[in-house]
């Protein structure tokens, strides 16, 4: 498994205790709090030292400096805290930093910063076969295909995973973060150029609760693990600017650092594989990657991410011989043979609490060479018991396993090619 560090043991970043410290215009400061303050009838320097996650001195800081501008009317004070709201010259110029940019949220760290921490959390495997096989129990898996794997996971650099539709690529490539255990450090946005981008999202990014002493800036999290699949579009690789509020989106490969990202099914996305190949052949080489603000200012990212291409096509129809030289290991994953198939199949039913006549998973074996054309996927047994499942739930009976009810729920699994008149010639594969 991953070298395993405990959020005490990370090299965390140290809460700025003034604005020198927080490595980005103090301008930009300033105006984080005149928006917080726009959008709200008023606020205390305890409030707002909260919901920007920065120190009381450096909130302080700013706020006696921009009250000596009158920018601010003093309304109480409670528990030695300021409650304070902003004066008329304060409104008048904090809506024309609004327009501009409606960011209100934590501050952000600079893109240094956020350099510096993303190549000190690149992730470190140091992984064994029995570490592997409990990652990955369950999921019936031959030792051979597993000492493939392990050295490609070791490697921390890319994997091309490759074969037969239904030979669980996906299953696979989803559960590879298994082997991740250490946190890493996520800044809520980014700074570059005045700039602000978004980088935490909750729906990527899980966060870890802990009790540590950290630049607030920053959230603990587990590694990311990012799949995409026939969505991926040419605009999720790029900055997303909002045009209404001046806010950017950090692109998917940003989201995915220090983590892993997963092409499910490559090469039936929307967008091309060639563009997706040519766009990332120096990312994948020399593990960073070149991105650019709306006005054409282009700067450098890491691209500290394991990528995983899954796909069932054909890895020469795909990429050239130069691409796929950047992608260090590739792993063809076969169809089952008849114990996988049969273990796969005993697996399920004990996880369903099914309980069937002896030899069942050699009968439905046999029932899916027959009307699979003589080939077997480990999605087939899976698939034909939920089929069996629901067929039981419409009559309203108990699911039983007998050689009739496996050739029905089969016979609706596998369709046939109709001949010119119509009429039922062979079966062919899902």
């Amino acid at each position: 498994m991953e070298t395993k560090k405990s959020s005490s043991s990370l090299s965390l970043p140290k809460l700025p205790m003034n604005i020198v410290d927080l490595d980005i215009p103090s301008s930009l400061v300033e105006d984080l709090v005149l928006r917080r303050l726009y959008t709200r009838t008023r606020d205390s320097v305890r409030s707002l030292s909260n919901s920007l996650k920065l120190s009381l001195p450096v909130v302080n800081s700013v706020f006696q400096h921009l009250r000596q501008k009158n920018f601010f009317e003093i309304i109480t004070v409670e528990d030695n805290d300021y409650i304070f709201t902003l004066s008329e010259t304060g409104r008048n110029y904090a809506s024309k930093r609004f327009q501009i940019s409606h960011y209100s949220g934590p501050a952000p760290v600079s893109m240094k910063d956020y350099n510096k921490v993303t190549r000190k959390q690149a992730s470190k495997i140091s992984l064994h076969r029995s570490e592997l096989k409990d990652a990955l129990s369950d999921l019936v898996l031959p030792d051979r295909f597993l000492d493939q794997l392990g050295p490609a996971l070791l490697s921390q650099s890319s994997l091309f995973l490759y074969g037969p539709t239904g030979n669980g690529k996906t299953s696979i490539a989803e559960r590879l973060f298994r082997v991740y255990q250490s946190p890493v450090l996520i800044p809520y946005a980014v700074e570059y150029d005045g700039q602000i981008i978004i980088l935490y999202d909750p729906a990527a990014h899980h966060r870890i609760e802990a009790n540590m002493s950290i630049d607030l800036r920053y959230v603990l999290c587990r590694r990311p693990c990012i799949s995409v699949g026939g969505e991926l579009e040419p605009s999720m690789l790029e900055l997303k600017l909002d045009e209404t509020t001046g806010i950017y989106s950090a692109p998917l490969q940003m989201k995915a650092n220090n983590g892993m990202l997963v092409i499910d099914d490559f090469g039936r996305q929307i967008i091309e594989p060639q563009y997706l190949l040519n766009r990332w052949i120096v990312p994948l080489d020399r593990r960073v990657d070149y991105l650019t603000l709306r006005y054409g200012i282009k700067f450098e990212i890491p691209f500290e991410i394991f990528v995983v291409f899954a796909t069932n096509l054909n890895p020469s129809d795909l990429a050239d011989e130069a691409f796929l030289r950047r992608i260090k290991n590739k792993i063809y994953v076969e169809p089952v043979d008849s114990n996988i198939f049969e273990e796969i199949f005993n697996r399920i039913i004990s996880q369903k609490g099914i309980k069937g006549e002896n030899g069942c998973a050699s009968l439905l074996r046999q029932v899916c060479e027959d009307m699979g054309q003589g080939r077997l996927r480990a999605c087939y047994p899976g698939d034909i018991l939920n089929i069996l499942e629901c067929i039981s739930a419409y009559e309203g009976k108990q699911t039983e396993l007998n050689e009739a009810s496996l050739e029905r729920a089969a016979s609706l699994y596998f369709t046939k090619v109709m001949n010119v008149t119509g009429d039922q010639s062979m079966n062919i594969e899902q």
